[in-house]
């Protein structure tokens, strides 16, 4: 039987990689709703190609869509608008999977709410267990969702655990069997840049990641390793294991994509290419595996794989967000929101590459952290932390 899929954020990367896997099985998958952003001439040739039931855009898109789809003689295809768009696909009774690709705090309520429908979700959008880890996790078992890793690097552990490992007690230490998570980080553009270079890097630099083809906003991370910080926040929640469990390795090629360490001296690791299409299929069809586009793993080509420390005194994002996940309540939620509004100034030229963990470092010291036991506290500590990286970025103080 034919699963609909739900595609939020389908005009970014994972998005149009999640389009690639679906083309490849049209008997065992269709496209019920897709959300986008500001792409909309994009969002068009992919209504027009797939037929989703509902389209969802912002609201000041609303007009400009409807005019287009009218023009390419789609007018069926309901439009809805905003937060409230997003929330009602991601629960629609129609749909089966979510991939929950939308990046940046936006991606939370939407991504709860196909938790909450007991959905499978693919879990590309990280920041949302960063700022509501707790909370979404009790949900996904409160309402029976499958919650399935799609970052690469979780999607590896995922696989290299045993298969019921996410079914055994949460209390903090890892179990059967596991003695660590080893969490492997490309090191991004500038691995062996000096500080001195680091500070006058660009926004095009910085968005040239060596192996990988992602947006902006993650190869800036990338680039400064927030990206490994948030994702190891999230593995935090995902597996249930505290930050003391996780150790980050910088592992240039992106060939392994993370590895579990067992008590008996075993390592496994999850190998292969770096295309995002492969922890795609892996989630879209656990505990199966689909047939995808992408190529073997070649040992003869790829015959050297190096691994070093993360350096944190050029990369001072990896270790805010350890500190961060070690004072737990609203502290990654604060450390998220910053670093997006860093990010966002960054790319628009207002800061240098290197005033980005300045910015974060300063909003965790100066905001109070609460308890996270609400998404109401979740909200209010992501806007004030919001306003505070954006008063410091324009007065410097």
């Amino acid at each position: 039987m034919s699963q609909a899929v739900c595609i939020l954020g389908v005009t970014g990367s994972i998005g149009q990689s999640t389009l690639k896997i679906l083309q490849q099985h049209p008997e065992q998958y269709s496209v019920f709703a897709v959300t986008a952003h500001s792409r909309i001439d994009a969002l068009i040739d992919i209504c027009k190609q797939y037929q989703p039931k509902v389209a969802v855009v912002p609201q000041y898109k609303v007009d400009e869509l409807a005019q287009k789809l009218k023009a390419a003689g789609l007018s069926h295809i309901e439009i809805l608008s905003g937060e409230a768009g997003l929330i009602a696909v991601a629960k629609h009774p129609s749909v089966d999977v979510v991939m929950a690709a939308i990046v940046g705090a936006a991606g939370l309520l939407p991504t709860l709410a196909a938790v909450k429908a007991g959905k499978r979700v693919l879990l590309a959008n990280k920041e949302a267990l960063v700022m509501s880890g707790d909370i979404m996790m009790q949900a996904a078992r409160e309402h029976g969702a499958l919650l399935l890793p799609v970052d690469s690097e979780h999607n590896a552990i995922f696989q290299c655990l045993p298969s019921d490992y996410l079914d055994a007690e949460r209390h903090g230490k890892p179990k059967l069997g596991v003695q660590q998570i080893l969490l492997t980080a490309s090191g991004g553009p500038f691995l062996n840049h000096s500080l001195e270079q680091l500070k006058t890097v660009t926004p095009a630099q910085a968005c040239k990641h060596p192996n990988w083809s992602m947006g902006q906003k993650i190869s800036v991370d990338s680039a400064t390793l927030m990206n490994k910080g948030l994702e190891l926040i999230e593995a935090c929640h995902l597996f249930a294991v505290s930050e003391d469990y996780i150790t980050v390795v910088v592992h240039p090629e992106s060939i392994i994509h993370s590895m579990v360490q067992y008590v008996d001296g075993s390592t496994l690791a999850q190998m292969g290419n770096p295309d995002m299409c492969t922890p795609i299929a892996h989630a879209l069809a656990w505990p199966e595996r689909l047939t995808t586009h992408v190529p073997p793993l070649d040992l003869f080509i790829n015959q050297q794989l190096n691994f070093q420390a993360p350096d944190v005194t050029r990369f001072p994002a990896l270790k805010l967000a350890r500190q961060a996940m070690q004072a737990g309540g609203t502290a990654p939620t604060i450390l998220n929101a910053a670093n997006e509004v860093a990010v966002a100034a960054f790319l628009q030229g207002q800061i240098g590459f290197t005033q980005i963990p300045q910015v974060v470092e300063q909003s965790l010291t100066t905001m109070a952290h609460a308890q996270a036991n609400s998404l109401e506290a979740i909200l209010a500590a992501d806007q004030q932390a919001r306003e505070i990286a954006s008063d410091y970025i324009r007065t410097g103080s």
